[in-house]
């Protein structure tokens, strides 16, 4: 079904939003106060031997030039979770010496959102972008969770406010909120229930209403409706990595050689999804791969997830017309040890708003798969 309409701040006379993300914070007198003492970051035959099996995981997309400036900070970011009682959660879209040798969870925003429930540890550093840690933290109102680097922030939690949501309420009445999980906890208290990009589709059908309100992803929402029969109302959002990509590119790729498997990200533009052999979130991307096992394939999405599964999967020749994002990029060993030095960077969340965003990703992660 196509979209019944898309609508952004302007369709209410409000300008465009700034980017949301907190601006980064100098470290102050409270944060060494609660500092461990610093490591040591010298590349020595200890540092090799307590980190080859790491690189043994990593050393076919990682050089071993490289490996030497990463390994230190690797080893010491290890010994002070244990240290400290701390789990790291990873996304997808992590550079591999973060995925592969420093997380203890890794995987798309449903993964980490289920997760997250389960964690036991105290303390959470959430590698990805900020409305993540916020949900971490919106189901672990108790734990300390700290982001990296605060200014990790999302085109697509951007895009939209609460104040959003409920002009659009106001305007459709008595019609159901579905939000995307790239959104900021003030939207997600405003909604019914929360998705992400593996279970959008399911989480529409469930409301089982004629029409639904998607936001903020208007790509997102153009896909739910062509594998729906709902009236979608969409929001003007827009994921800065996958927009990028065209119908055009992928069809170039193609002719260079008809052999080449072509998998997508739904929060691609409509003609990047019509070339695609598979769309997908960026798990089931993951088991697609796992499962065909092709000879080449061209992951439409984020530079680091097909360098991740490039270090799995080191047969399956990865084509790369990935775009960067620079907001995940924000994430390095080097921040996230000194997450764990003086547990900086701490995420919070109105307990008011928390409480109400926790319904409806409770709802979402409570749906049956």
């Amino acid at each position: 079904m196509p979209i019944a309409g898309i609508y952004g701040p302007a369709d209410f006379g409000n300008p465009a939003h700034g980017h949301l993300a907190a601006p980064a914070r100098s470290i102050g007198p409270a944060d060494r106060a609660r500092a461990l003492p610093a490591p040591s970051l010298e590349w020595t035959s200890e540092v090799e031997r307590a980190t080859a099996h790491l690189y043994d995981r990593v050393r076919n997309v990682i050089s071993p030039v490289e490996w030497p400036f990463m390994a230190p900070y690797v080893k010491a970011i290890n010994e002070l979770k244990e240290t400290r009682g701390a789990v790291i959660l990873a996304h997808n879209y992590q550079t591999p010496e973060i995925f592969h040798c420093v997380a203890d969870i890794g995987g798309d925003s449903l993964q980490l959102a289920i997760e997250a429930t389960k964690v036991k540890a105290d303390i959470i550093v959430q590698c990805g972008v900020h409305f993540m840690a916020e949900t971490s933290k919106i189901l672990n109102p108790h734990k300390t969770v700290l982001i990296p680097d605060s200014r990790a922030g999302c085109s697509l939690a951007s895009s939209i406010t609460g104040a959003d949501v409920r002009l659009l309420r106001e305007r459709f009445p008595g019609v159901p909120v579905v939000a995307y999980v790239n959104t900021s906890a003030d939207v997600k208290a405003e909604v019914d229930i929360c998705c992400t990009s593996s279970n959008a589709v399911e989480v529409v059908e469930s409301l089982n209403a004629p029409t639904v309100i998607f936001v903020p992803d208007q790509y997102l929402a153009k896909y739910v409706a062509s594998k729906t029969g709902v009236k979608i109302i969409a929001w003007k959002g827009a994921c800065e990595v996958h927009e990028r990509f065209t119908g055009d590119e992928l069809r170039a790729y193609r002719e260079a050689d008809p052999s080449v498997q072509i998998i997508a990200h739904p929060e691609c533009p409509p003609d990047v999804l019509a070339e695609a052999d598979f769309t997908g979130s960026t798990a089931h991307m993951i088991n697609w791969v796992r499962s065909k096992h092709p000879r080449r394939v061209v992951m439409i999405t984020e530079c680091s997830m097909a360098d991740n599964v490039q270090a799995e999967l080191p047969d399956v020749e990865m084509v790369r017309p990935c775009n960067l994002c620079p907001h995940m990029k924000r994430i390095t060993l080097p921040r996230i040890l000194d997450s764990l030095i003086y547990l900086r960077e701490e995420v919070t969340v109105d307990p008011l708003i928390a409480e109400k965003a926790r319904r409806s990703v409770e709802r979402m992660i409570n749906l049956k798969h």
